[in-house]
């Protein structure tokens, strides 16, 4: 048990960001009470669980002694820390909600205070690969229940009862015999003297008795601050005597500056200061790429400072990167065998032998992640100590980084977690972080390094290029009785090491390696792919290319056979079971084990069936419209897709409705799962419509939203429906940020043929529809 008093600083920290440096002794400092107390309970104990997960096996995991606070204070206000970044997902909201469940507390009673970046502490905070919940569902339950029976305890001994004759009820414990009652205020600071239990001796509540969970009654935390303009992002810090930067970086991938002019830049009015940034040589991981900085007053004068800069760039080898001409040699490379990853049975045969053999080739560009806010950072380095500020995915990596980056001790690296005006796996990247450490260090004052839009579509990591091409052959029956698939796309190991060709595990098990169908014969394959330009994470990563190549081609062979799409697609997927994938080396299954989440064709077919009833597949189209359905399995996540698409005489496109059902297991806010289905459609359409990064001599070629568009609300669909599947007694949460996405393209590709008969096999749509 910890003790910490000045809670006057928590009730502040928001506030006081914005106009001076807060450090994190005083941060510490504020969570705690005077007469209050603070509960740090282990999150996890592994013999606890009620099903295994990967969370052990993440960075500084959440075993080795991390801690979730939670305090409460005299008069009843409980705190509850949010460990995870939030970007629109609603984690900041769910994992407290959750403690808040299982200890009794009024929600309305509760703040929820952002922890700084620390995995000693608070463990691994990788807030990516839709993992918060089913890693800290139990966890989060268990922080909860040893409050409450903490305050239980503490009620019984002042009354002389025992212990089993109270009970925690909304926000105070209750002896029903006598009808004594006493709020958790009350009981704060005889609580503080009890000892944690165990969590072996845990008793959780019931789900029948949860007043929140699963229930959907509860707004995010941050919407009311969102709404009207004082929500807290990574722009809107400000500290005493802050400079502000912008950097003009290489224009291609692995390039260097070879000389620069800046005296225009420094008649720049506001302009104080030009200087170069260190870079590190190309693969680097997320170290910045160098350039030169231009340093002002403000931000509009730093970008004026930048644009009269007279630079000279040494390409380097990544200099000739053409996506014309990347295209034909990725499509080449489909067509030739390539390392083989699963084989069952003998696909050469069978294809031979078979009556049709239908061949898709699909082709999904260089993607970029734009996120509304682009990144930005604000550091303050002083000797061998510095803080951040700053929108990351990672403030636990990012603590880890700047301190390698700076070569001082981490336990000297502060990281404050600010909102995120989006994501998308772009801010698991901290880049941005260190060009501001950087610059700070070598300035002696605290630096703000804010990117243009431009800057995030030239010098970002682009999720990879990738061709997909599927051999399925059919018997006269119009049984496909062989499956050959060959990805060919970059790697994002190529981030981390030269000569990373091949697509690494965890890009293979997204849809290639772990399809599901119930076909005799099938080989996957990856021949190799060398990457020319950052690659990186991105909403649902592989699977958006191997949903799109795999769903499409299911809407072909139903097309061959003149079969229904939906009833093509049961008949592939096949009898309910559990995918024996054990010939597949290093196979990857989103860091779960197999046992708590197998591949289960059962609930992929239940969200077949359950989209197709409540999304009325088959109901009669007017001209012009087409229904089409996908399928997938990403995040340990069962999601299936129908796309109603309207095209008129012109080929112009709009998207009426969409219906969504989805199989996460056991979930916690239901509004939130709705919201960020609504979410993935739109993102999906941006991507399928308009989505692509091109390059030509290295340099990528759009500039912002103007030439990388994403739909705008009149494009958007119309309607969007989500329907949740309820979870079994026993079923894990899974993920539910980045399922949303994949099966979106494929299902829209399809609807697109039933009313057109046109097949799109290349991604961007743009204007393949046009006539």
């Amino acid at each position: 048990m910890n003790f910490i008093d000045n809670a006057r600083k928590l009730r502040g920290f928001e506030k006081h960001i914005r106009v001076e440096k807060v450090s994190r002794r005083s941060i510490l400092k504020g969570l705690g009470v005077t007469g209050g107390f603070v509960l740090a309970a282990p999150v996890m104990s592994r013999q606890a669980l009620a099903y295994e997960t990967g969370a052990g096996q993440m960075p500084h995991g959440v075993v080795v002694d991390p801690r979730v606070f939670v305090a409460i204070a005299p008069d009843g206000i409980v705190t509850i820390i949010g460990h995870r970044s939030e970007m629109g997902t609603g984690v900041r909201t769910s994992l407290p909600l959750i403690v808040a469940e299982e200890m009794e507390a009024d929600w309305s009673r509760v703040k929820v205070q952002q922890a700084h970046g620390d995995e000693v502490k608070f463990g691994n905070q990788d807030t990516d690969g839709s993992r918060s919940t089913r890693h800290y569902l139990i966890p989060m339950r268990q922080i909860g229940a040893s409050a409450r029976s903490m305050l239980e305890a503490a009620a019984a001994k002042k009354w002389g009862v025992p212990v089993t004759e109270v009970k925690a009820q909304n926000h105070e414990v209750v002896h029903s015999a006598s009808g004594r009652k006493a709020g958790f205020g009350e009981l704060a600071a005889d609580a503080a003297k009890e000892s944690v239990p165990s969590i072996e001796g845990l008793k959780l509540k019931d789900p029948k008795d949860f007043r929140y969970l699963g229930k959907g009654q509860v707004g995010i935390v941050d919407l009311h601050d969102i709404t009207t303009g004082k929500a807290l992002y990574g722009a809107d810090v400000r500290l005493p005597g802050m400079k502000y930067a912008v950097i003009a970086r290489p224009p291609v991938t692995g390039g260097k500056l070879k000389s620069f002019d800046d005296s225009a830049a420094k008649k720049v009015p506001g302009v104080e200061k030009v200087m170069q940034v260190r870079g590190w040589p190309w693969p680097s991981k997320f170290q910045p790429l160098g350039g030169v900085a231009v340093i002002a007053r403000n931000t509009g004068a730093a970008i004026k400072g930048r644009d009269a800069l007279k630079l000279v760039w040494d390409d380097g080898p990544n200099g000739k990167y053409d996506s014309v001409a990347y295209r034909a040699s990725l499509e080449e490379a489909s067509r030739k065998p390539g390392l083989v990853l699963r084989k069952e049975g003998d696909v050469d045969a069978a294809l031979k032998s078979a009556d049709k053999v239908i061949t898709g080739e699909y082709y999904i560009p260089h993607l970029a992640h734009v996120a509304m806010e682009p990144p930005v950072a604000v550091a303050n380095v002083k000797g061998d100590k510095a803080e951040i500020w700053a929108p990351v995915q990672s403030p636990g990596g990012t603590r880890e980084d700047v301190a390698k980056t700076l070569e001082i001790p981490e336990g000297n690296v502060t990281v404050n977690v600010t909102l995120l005006g989006g994501g998308f796996g772009r801010k698991s990247k901290c880049d941005f972080a260190l060009e501001a450490a950087l610059l700070s260090k070598e300035l002696g004052a605290p630096v703000k390094v804010q990117w243009t839009r431009e800057d995030d579509l030239h010098n970002g990591f682009v999720h990879t290029v990738s061709v997909e091409r599927i051999e399925a052959g059919l018997d006269k029956s119009g049984k496909v009785i062989a499956w050959r698939h060959r990805s060919v796309a970059p790697s994002i190991a190529s981030t981390f090491a030269a000569g990373a060709n091949h697509e690494a595990p965890f890009e293979l098990g997204m849809g290639l390696v772990d399809m599901p169908f119930e076909i005799a014969n099938i080989s996957c394959e990856n021949p190799e792919a060398a990457a020319h330009t950052r690659i990186g994470w991105f909403r649902s990563v592989s699977n958006i290319p191997r949903a799109f190549a795999v769903q499409s081609m299911v809407g072909e062979i139903a097309q061959a056979t003149g079969r229904d799409q939906k009833d093509m697609l049961l008949e592939l997927i096949g009898s309910p079971r559990i995918v024996n994938l054990s010939s597949v080396k290093d196979l990857w299954n989103y860091g779960e084990p197999q046992d708590s989440y197998p591949i289960d064709t059962a609930r992929l077919r239940k969200v077949v069936e359950l989209v197709a009833e409540k999304g009325e597949w088959g109901r009669k189209m007017p001209k012009g419209h087409g229904l089409g359905i996908a399928v997938h399995r990403s995040f340990v996540s069962y999601i299936a897709t129908i796309v109603e698409v309207a095209i008129d005489d012109k080929g112009k496109m709009t998207v009426p409705r969409v219906d969504t059902a989805i199989d996460c297991g056991t979930y916690v806010n239901p509004e939130r799962i709705a919201s960020q289905i609504e979410g993935a459609a739109i993102m999906g359409l941006s991507l399928a419509k308009y989505g692509e990064i091109t390059f030509k001599d290295g340099k990528v070629q759009q500039k912002n939203f103007d030439d990388f568009q994403v739909v705008r609300i009149d494009e958007s669909p119309a309607v969007t429906n989500v329907y949740i599947v309820p979870p079994g007694p026993d079923t894990p949460p899974s993920g539910v940020g980045e399922p949303g996405v994949p099966p979106f393209a494929p299902a829209l590709i399809n609807a697109i043929f039933a009313a057109t008969g046109k097949r799109i096999r290349s991604l961007p749509i743009g204007k393949q529809l046009e006539t």
